[in-house]
């Protein structure tokens, strides 16, 4: 697997669209195994009715929330071994690894210290009684997949800062699979299993990570690995290089922390315009995130291919590889927001409530109309995801968490909670919403524009005796 990756990118010529393609689609397909999980946890519960798919996704991204920060920053290890590699010192990578493994492995048991708390949390939200406690049953299983997401997190990040990004689908394939088929057996009750409702989802998902897990670990130990990267050498913490991880992940984790914040505020404010809102705010966002997620897996090709070619001082290759991938990106987008304008009963189809359908028919109705406020963001979100990819790889992570604290909340929550108060309506939400997602775009296209990157390095200077 790695060498024919390998060869891949070292036939292609630096910064083209095959090298940028032949890095990317393998973590494209894996960026989406996590959405695709999520997916189809919500199909599955949609089964059980309008209320269970909408508290699995408020569930969900109240889980990621706090979350995404952890799992943000044990993925920054990619950024360095990214650039170790770059600049030849492979015996630096299994240290940075391990100090990886560390932070996973105490974060990842923390978070379960949410679980007494969760009533609390779901009862902000406002939802009906019985939304809040399908809410809080997902939640609660989702927090016992803390641990295993992370140390996935940590393996992934190995392999494709490294460029060998096949073997990061065959991690997570495994336990995309595994997902699906325990949650026809626990949300439903298939094969005989008792059926668990929306828990037997968390409970899949879960069970799906520690698959994926033990899978990127025993991968990441083979032999070959152990000796060149020096893995068993590198285990013992070390402060000053953990310390530099969380320097410059800490920053990258906050970030897509103040965004799930934001974004989670914003799907709980939409809840309150009523159950029909929320309903289509939560499955506008589901189904946007299916189709857009994939394109992390670009960003994060970018992210590493920036690491590498600073690692190497050929920051001018970096810029070209980060234009193709905004190009490549604007193109699927666009594909992607025309389906939604064109196609829309298709592209709702797999989460309609076939049991209640005079609800779905009001839920379809404003869906639609959400759908054109995708389409109008749609460019902006391409330069959000590349450019910030490109900031993060060469270490401008603190540039990218101080974008976010100063747009989130005075440009989306704030005025969507005066929108509640007055009553203005769905659409006046989600016209802040876009608004938010447009400046941010400008924000990180004008970073990268300046150019104060190419001179960032997230690894120390090596020392010559």
């Amino acid at each position: 697997m790695q060498a024919s990756s390998t060869v891949d990118i070292v036939n292609a010529r630096p910064g083209g669209i095959r090298e940028l393609l032949s890095l990317a689609w393998p973590l494209i397909i894996s960026s989406s195994f996590s959405t695709i999980q999520i997916t189809v946890d919500r199909a599955f519960a949609a089964q059980l009715g309008t209320d269970a798919a909408s508290a699995t996704t408020t569930a969900a991204m109240f889980f990621w929330t706090p979350f995404i920060l952890l799992f943000s920053t044990s993925g920054y290890v990619s950024t360095f071994v990214a650039q170790y590699k770059g600049a030849g010192r492979p015996h630096k990578i299994g240290p940075i690894v391990w100090q990886g493994i560390y932070f996973s492995a105490f974060l990842g048991i923390a978070i379960l210290s949410l679980i007494p708390f969760r009533a609390h949390i779901f009862a902000m939200t406002g939802h009906t009684e019985q939304v809040q406690q399908l809410e809080c049953d997902f939640f609660g299983a989702l927090c016992w997949m803390g641990l295993p997401a992370l140390l996935t997190s940590v393996t992934c990040a190995f392999f494709s800062g490294l460029g060998n990004s096949r073997t990061v689908i065959w991690i997570n394939v495994a336990g995309t699979i595994v997902n699906g088929l325990l949650d026809y057996a626990w949300v439903l009750g298939g094969w005989g299993f008792t059926q668990l409702g929306v828990a037997g989802a968390g409970w899949a998902t879960t069970a799906a990570s520690w698959v994926s897990a033990l899978i990127g670990l025993a991968l990441m130990f083979r032999k070959k690995y152990r000796m060149e990267f020096d893995l068993l050498v590198g285990w013992h913490f070390c402060s000053k290089t953990f310390l530099r991880l969380m320097r410059f992940g800490l920053p990258s984790g906050v970030q897509w922390f103040l965004d799930m914040t934001a974004f989670a505020s914003f799907l709980s404010l939409t809840g309150r315009f009523g159950e029909a809102e929320l309903a289509a705010s939560s499955l506008a966002y589901t189904i946007n995130n299916f189709a857009f997620i994939p394109m992390f897996g670009l960003s994060q090709a970018v992210s590493i291919l920036v690491g590498q070619r600073l690692g190497e001082n050929r920051p001018q290759i970096a810029e070209k590889s980060v234009r193709n991938a905004f190009v490549v990106c604007a193109i699927y987008m666009c594909t992607v927001v025309s389906m939604y304008s064109l196609f829309p009963s298709f592209c709702a189809w797999p989460f309609q409530d076939h049991n209640h359908p005079e609800n779905w028919a009001a839920v379809f109705a404003k869906l639609k109309v959400l759908f054109y406020f995708i389409g109008a963001f749609a460019i902006f979100d391409s330069m959000t995801l590349m450019f910030s990819g490109a900031l993060r790889g060469a270490g401008d992570t603190l540039y990218v968490t101080l974008v976010s604290l100063s747009l989130a909340w005075p440009v989306m929550v704030l005025p969507t909670y005066l929108a509640v108060q007055n009553n203005w309506g769905l659409n006046w939400a989600w016209s802040f919403l876009s608004l938010y997602v447009a400046l941010q775009g400008l924000f990180y296209f004008r970073r990268f524009h300046g150019g104060k990157w190419k001179a960032m390095r997230v690894i120390e200077p090596e020392v010559i005796d």
